[in-house]
């Protein structure tokens, strides 16, 4: 009885300390296309990072069509075009969603912040004091449509 006991507490324990995307079997593995000289990229390069991602970068001379190969539609353009998971990423796009997203795996082609708006993860350093403007991440369906996933106010 006793060992059973303390078996289920080490079992909770384990559990508690892995978090909820490894405890999923999720990879966090990200490639990143970008342009060599984007230094917000570099800033939410950063971010994932910080956040357990392993990201490889591809620097492209030609992010445009690097997007429309990856199948993200161009009205939701940024600085940087991304793939986890067999999810597009565009933009600033927050670690926080990007877990969601691979938590719920809805049936789309990604998550979008079109853009570049001051405060989101890459955009929110010393060099922007403090501001944070509103805006939300979008969850882009197949058809290039897309509804509201996540609102920063």
């Amino acid at each position: 009885m006793r060992r059973r006991w303390l078996n289920a507490v080490l079992a909770g324990t384990v559990l508690l300390a892995v978090p909820a995307w490894a405890a999923g079997g999720e990879s966090l593995a990200v490639e990143v296309w970008k342009s060599p000289y984007c230094g917000c990229c570099k800033d939410w390069i950063a971010h994932l990072k910080a956040e357990g991602f392993a990201v490889r970068v591809h620097e492209v001379g030609d992010l445009d069509a690097a997007r429309r190969r990856l199948g993200m539609p161009e009205r939701y353009a940024s600085c940087h075009t991304a793939r986890i998971g067999g999810y597009l990423l565009e933009g600033h796009v927050p670690a926080a969603d990007i877990r969601r997203l691979l938590a719920e795996k809805p049936a789309a082609i990604g998550l979008a912040v079109p853009g570049m708006p001051v405060g989101s993860p890459g955009m929110d350093g010393p060099a922007y004091g403090g501001r944070r403007d509103p805006h939300d991440v979008l969850l882009v369906a197949g058809d290039g449509r897309h509804r509201v996933y996540a609102s920063y106010r």
